[in-house]
C-alpha cells in the first residue's frame, strides 16, 4: 500500500541525541557505561512489555504494528501534489472521452482505493454512492493502521510499570542476600537499572514512535480524502481546474 521514501534524518538525529544525552550525563556524573548494561533488567523490561502487548493485541495487529515501526526512519512516500496531478489527469480523460474511458486505466493502478474509485466511475456510480463506498474503505484501513500503531503506545504505558516490577524483584534479591555483601551490588544494580530501562524506553522510544506513526497515518487519511473528493468531483462532471483549486486547499 505504501512506497517507502528516503530516510527521515530528523528521526535518526532525534533518537541519537536522546541516547547521547543520557549516556553523556552518566559519564559527567562519574558513572560508567557498564553500570547500565544489565541483561537481567533488560530481559525483565523487554520481555514483560512485549508479553503484555501481545496479550492485548491480535497477532495480525501486533505484527503489522512492529512492521510499521520502520516508518519512523523510512516514512511512506506521500506526495499530495503528485496525487492531485494524477486526479486532474483522470478528470481531463473523463471530460474528453467520457467516464467509461477510465476503465482502461484500472489494470495499471496499484493503489486499491484508486483502482476501486476508477472502476466505480467507469460503472457510472452516482456521486453520493461513490463517496459512501470509498469512505467506508478509507475508514476501515485507517482503523486498522491506528490499531497497529497503538501497540507502541501500549508498550510506552506498560514499560515503566514493568521497570518498577524489575526494581522490586532486584530489591527482593538484595534482601535475600544481606548476609553476603558480594551479591548486594548486583541486586541493587538490577533494581535501579530496570527502572531506567522501563522509563527510558517508554519515553525515548515507544511513545515517540507511537506519536510519529499517528502523524503519518493522519497524512495518509488526508491523502485518501483528497482522492475521494477528486473522484466525486469527476463523477459530478466538474471542470478540472475547479477540482484542482479545491484539492489544493487540503494542504499549505
Amino acid at each position: 500500500m505504501f512506497k517507502k521514501s528516503k530516510m527521515d534524518l530528523n528521526s535518526v538525529f532525534g533518537i541519537l541525541l536522546a541516547f547521547a544525552a543520557i549516556i553523556g550525563g552518566q559519564f559527567l556524573e562519574g558513572g560508567h557505561l557498564n553500570s547500565l548494561m544489565q541483561v537481567a533488567a533488560l530481559l525483565i523490561v523487554m520481555g514483560g512489555t512485549v508479553g503484555a502487548v501481545l496479550l492485548q493485541s491480535p497477532m495480525k495487529i501486533f505484527v503489522n504494528g512492529v512492521q510499521m515501526g520502520a516508518w519512523v526512519f523510512f516514512p511512506p512516500d506521500q506526495s499530495p501534489q503528485v496525487l492531485i496531478k494524477q486526479i486532474i489527469n483522470w478528470a481531463h480523460i473523463a471530460r474528453k472521452e467520457g467516464l467509461l474511458a477510465l476503465e482502461a486505466l484500472v489494470p495499471g493502478i496499484k493503489d486499491p482505493l484508486s483502482k476501486k474509485g476508477l472502476q466505480l466511475l467507469a460503472d457510472g456510480s452516482p456521486p453520493d454512492k461513490l463517496r459512501e463506498a470509498l469512505e467506508i474503505e478509507v475508514l476501515a484501513v485507517e482503523n486498522y493502521l491506528r490499531q497497529s500503531a497503538r501497540i507502541w503506545e501500549a508498550a510506552g504505558g506498560y514499560a515503566p510499570t514493568i521497570g518498577i516490577l524489575g526494581a522490586v524483584l532486584g530489591l527482593i534479591h538484595v534482601m535475600e542476600n544481606l548476609s553476603d555483601p558480594d551479591l548486594l551490588g548486583n541486586g541493587i544494580a538490577v533494581a535501579f537499572v530496570a527502572t531506567v530501562y522501563g522509563v527510558g524506553l517508554a519515553n525515548l522510544v515507544f511513545l515517540p514512535v507511537a506519536n510519529k506513526l499517528k502523524a503519518i497515518i493522519g497524512e495518509y487519511v488526508v491523502m485518501q480524502e483528497i482522492l475521494v473528493d477528486g473522484f466525486v468531483a469527476i463523477a459530478q462532471g466538474e471542470h478540472p481546474r475547479l477540482i484542482e483549486s479545491r484539492l489544493n486547499g487540503y494542504f499549505i
